[in-house]
């Protein structure tokens, strides 16, 4: 089952030099967004082939950009938080493409202009069967064995704003819990019930 994970950063830098240093400060939070990189694409020894992480950075300069590392074809990348900021950090050095454009970054590592919003189209018209995580969803077992490729939308250290609630308006909601939890937890969790079907 191919794996999507749609990480929305809400003060996370999009454009210019990224202080490597100081991710969750002058970043907007980068460290979060890559720790769910870390997460979602490094099993113990190697990268899952099934899963495709987009992060959404909103939080200018200039207009919003989207980064999507895929597993199956991704190269060199290590596990861990540095080294993801280090590629993100490769691509706001440079210009934001229009939204719809898919610029190729290294093998593995595109990104385009865009926000939520377009990910979500786009999942869509690829039959990606899409979900947000809320604590009074429904569980998410007995949607498992009906989808040939699954997304879950999730966003930072900060709730859903009104403009991602309200792109995500129609989107199923399935629970974890009733307990809030990290980001990068979330999709800890979210493998292993995965995996287990």
């Amino acid at each position: 089952m191919q794996r999507k994970f749609a990480i929305i950063g809400h003060r996370a830098q999009s454009s210019g030099k990224l202080n490597l240093n100081d991710l969750a400060g002058s970043g907007g939070r980068i460290d979060v967004l890559a720790r769910a990189v870390n997460t979602a694409l490094f099993r113990s020894h190697g990268i899952r082939d099934d899963t495709c992480v987009m992060l959404h950075l909103l939080g200018g300069p200039g207009p919003s950009r989207r980064i999507c590392f895929e597993g199956k074809n991704v190269r060199g990348v290590r596990p861990d938080e540095r080294a993801v900021s280090g590629y993100i950090a490769k691509a706001l050095k440079e210009p934001v493409p229009t939204i719809g454009q898919i610029v190729e970054l290294q093998a593995g590592l595109w990104h385009s202009g865009g926000g939520l919003e377009q990910t979500l189209h786009e999942w869509s018209r690829e039959g990606t069967r899409i979900f947000t995580l809320d604590a009074d969803g429904a569980q998410l077992e007995p949607y498992i064995g009906e989808c040939e490729s699954i997304g879950f939308v999730l966003s930072d250290d900060l709730p859903f704003s009104e403009d991602d609630l309200m792109a995500m308006e129609n989107i199923s909601k399935v629970s974890l819990g009733k307990s809030w939890l990290q980001g990068h937890s979330c999709i800890a969790i979210l493998h292993h019930k995965l995996d287990g079907n």
